[in-house]
């Protein structure tokens, strides 16, 4: 094993773009019944197309807190559309009124830890040198078959659940602590550890991973989707206890919204 690339093979899919704005309020309530009427209309109707694209769709969700009041998440298939979708919201009359207090882009993600020690053992034993013509042929191959496996988790529709928790966050890289100079056999076992916490939440919340290094300021963002937002708590709790989560983990800004719909929008913007 010692001989093995370090790096775990990843697979991605949907591209991801959360929103966080604020409502400004004291002018929106300036406007008179009418205008805001003909706003609220032509927000719902865009909304309403935002939402009704399948796994290229987008969600408006009412934050908690004081971090913003609304939040946007977007799931298109490539940069491009997430773009597209940015200018959709950013051309609504609505969006005089709003002012965005933060972002965060990324791409779903899975990683492959143990593909990648099966793959990388075999072809170690096989004598192929690693990165050479061979050796990237086959992991190529890894890849193409979990890509095919794993279809409906890389290309999700945003799951109708009530609420959402997002938060980014970072594998610690400090000098007693990093992440990256662990050997992969451990961060794999770490990880499985991990993972087998989020399984036995499987039927209360709903997780899309999505990596975001050279995409945003942290390395990965977490969403959360549940019906009870309580679980959020519990889950994130429990994770607090094993040993990536305890040692390695960094979190950032916690965002906790209510899923709000086209119809919802004059009862949201009510003055």
């Amino acid at each position: 094993m010692s001989a093995l690339p370090e790096v775990p093979l990843t697979i991605e899919g949907a591209s991801v773009l959360h929103q966080m704005m604020r409502i400004r309020w004291s002018v929106w309530r300036g406007l008179s019944a009418a205008e805001r009427d003909t706003i609220v209309a032509e927000a719902a109707s865009a909304l309403a197309g935002l939402e009704s694209g399948g796994r290229k769709a987008s969600a408006l969700y009412s934050l908690l807190g004081h971090k913003g009041d609304v939040m946007f998440v977007h799931f298109r298939d490539n940069f491009e559309e997430l773009h597209q979708a940015e200018l959709a919201v950013a051309r609504l009359r609505l969006s005089d009124y709003l002012d965005v207090t933060s972002s965060y882009l990324s791409m779903v993600e899975l990683g492959l830890y143990e593909s990648t020690q099966k793959t990388y053992s075999a072809l170690i034993e096989q004598g192929v040198e690693p990165f050479s013509e061979p050796w990237n042929a086959a992991v190529e191959e890894t890849l193409t078959r979990q890509r095919e496996a794993m279809k409906v988790r890389l290309w999700p529709e945003i799951p109708e659940a009530k609420y959402i928790c997002f938060y980014p966050m970072d594998r610690r890289r400090g000098e007693q602590k990093n992440w990256y100079q662990e050997r992969m056999a451990d961060r794999a076992r770490m990880m499985h550890e991990h993972g087998m916490i989020g399984r036995r939440y499987a039927g209360e919340v709903r997780q899309i991973i999505t990596g975001s290094i050279g995409f945003d300021d942290w390395e990965w963002g977490v969403d959360l989707f549940a019906e009870d937002p309580l679980v959020f708590k519990k889950l994130i709790y429990e994770m607090r206890f094993d040993e990536v989560s305890a040692v390695y983990a960094l979190f950032g800004t916690f965002y906790v919204g209510i899923r709000t719909r086209s119809e919802d929008l004059p009862v949201l913007l009510a003055v």
